[in-house]
């Protein structure tokens, strides 16, 4: 299954039951996609722990009034078809109430980040 998708699903229905924290599986890429929302304000905070021997990150879910903070998610690229977007190809999500999150040369970017370094990658998802 999709490492990612999964991630940001736990994400989402975390959010949708009220959860404080989930936990998943670590992997660098992960943590590096968690360290964006947590640098947009979708998630609260960011913790690397071990749990029965295996590393894992906690996440704290963001909340605004008791509302969540995250609203949806939508995977782009897959496993079974990647997408790529070019500078010119990356447009805002929602008018821009939300954010896709990429992976370029530079690392793992937002929608916006990219347009500034004016630098294109892969397309992981939208998260609004």
């Amino acid at each position: 299954m999709d490492q990612i998708a999964n991630m940001i699903n736990m994400i989402k229905n975390g959010s949708g039951r009220g959860h404080e924290s989930i936990s998943v599986p670590f992997s660098k890429i992960k943590y590096s996609i968690v360290e964006c929302l947590l640098k947009a304000g979708y998630i609260s905070s960011v913790n690397k722990k071990i749990k029965k021997g295996f590393p894992v990150i906690e996440i704290g879910l963001a909340y605004i009034d008791g509302e969540p903070k995250v609203k949806g998610v939508s995977r782009i690229s897959k496993n079974s078809c990647r997408v790529y977007k070019g500078v010119k190809d990356i447009k805002p999500v929602r008018n821009g109430f939300g954010m896709m999150v990429l992976t370029t040369p530079k690392g793992i970017l937002t929608d916006k980040e990219a347009r500034k370094e004016m630098v294109g990658g892969e397309a992981l998802f939208k998260i609004w």
